[in-house]
């Protein structure tokens, strides 16, 4: 919808407004997806479905107001507008943010082994939801009352009621931030007594939750067989057992920094390129250039994880479920 307001004529704005309107369909179809996926679940209200709710809510509404920029005729009036800033807002914050705290709620104990803090989550969650409506909606009013985007001074003095309620919003989103980087240390400090010895925190259905928190580096010490859509669910369901025998050394890739080197030169060299620094896109491209060639003569690429030692981690895996280990 910019291509809107730069006057190429009706051809192109009738184009890329069916595009954008497009765009719905298969935004439409994943919050089905998601709404059809909880239907009928045993929803428990733990702080990632919370995360989770808030954001369907919110990138929906951030959608509609896109698909209302869609239309040629009102973008004209609200492109340049505090409305967009809005729907831009809802759709990021609400699309991209709030899906990520959920998934970092949902996902921190597999990865670090400990549960996040849950009232400081709590805290958390109730600043920034209505923190981000009380500091954003009324960016829509603003916007229909035909206020623009990035000015300093507004001569109306109707206009500050917004502004202020706007700001108190933006306040109450910086104790939500604030709550957040609490909420990490807390239970940093706090990691023992929030430790996930289970693997399975959440009471979970897909077979990441079969492992231990964290996983292991070879995650599975055999194949799992799967029986059906949800299988660490089925499993657990049918009274699945651990093998206690029978294991074999792992095959594991071996570490390497070429990727995160060879994208740093990328960076560097980007940068240059945009600033005109020739010598210096020049010599991060032979850079790029050494750092890939070089690799190529890395043969050290595998290692096996010995046998002795996957039946040490799963046999004290055993234990530790067992309740036989503190």
């Amino acid at each position: 919808h910019h291509f809107f307001t730069m006057g190429s004529g009706a051809s192109v704005n009738s184009f890329f407004g069916i595009t954008t309107m497009i765009i719905s369909i298969p935004t439409g179809a994943k919050i089905f997806n998601w709404l059809f996926t909880m239907y009928r679940g045993r929803i428990r209200f733990e702080l990632p479905m919370m995360w989770l709710v808030a954001f369907m809510l919110t990138f929906v509404i951030g959608g509609m107001t896109g698909v209302l920029l869609a239309v040629p005729p009102a973008d004209f009036v609200l492109h340049n507008s505090l409305f967009l800033i809005a729907h831009f807002h809802n759709v990021i914050i609400g699309g991209v943010l709030f899906g990520l705290f959920a998934a970092i709620n949902f996902w921190w104990p597999k990865a670090f082994g400990f549960k996040l803090d849950k009232f400081w989550g709590m805290v958390s969650f109730c600043c920034w939801v209505p923190g981000f409506w009380l500091a954003f909606a009324p960016l829509y009013v603003l916007g229909l009352m035909g206020v623009t985007r990035r000015m300093r001074v507004f001569d109306d003095p109707s206009l500050q009621i917004w502004f202020v309620i706007a700001a108190i919003g933006a306040g109450v989103i910086a104790l939500g931030i604030a709550a957040m980087f609490i909420q990490f240390a807390v239970s940093i400090i706090n990691r023992d007594k929030l430790r996930d010895t289970t693997g399975d925190p959440w009471g979970g259905r897909t077979l990441e939750w079969a492992t231990s928190s964290p996983p292991p580096a070879y995650n599975f010490a055999s194949t799992p067989v799967v029986h059906d859509a949800d299988a660490w669910w089925d499993m657990k369901k049918k009274k699945y057992q651990r093998p206690l025998s029978g294991y074999k050394a792992i095959h594991m890739p071996s570490n390497t920094g070429a990727g995160v080197i060879i994208s740093g030169l990328c960076l560097v060299m980007g940068l240059a390129l945009v600033w005109y620094i020739w010598w210096l896109a020049a010599l991060s491209f032979l850079g790029v250039l050494a750092v890939s060639i070089a690799h190529t003569f890395n043969y050290k690429r595998d290692y096996y994880i010995p046998a002795d030692e996957v039946r040490a981690t799963e046999e004290a895996r055993t234990r530790l479920l067992a309740g036989t280990e503190a």
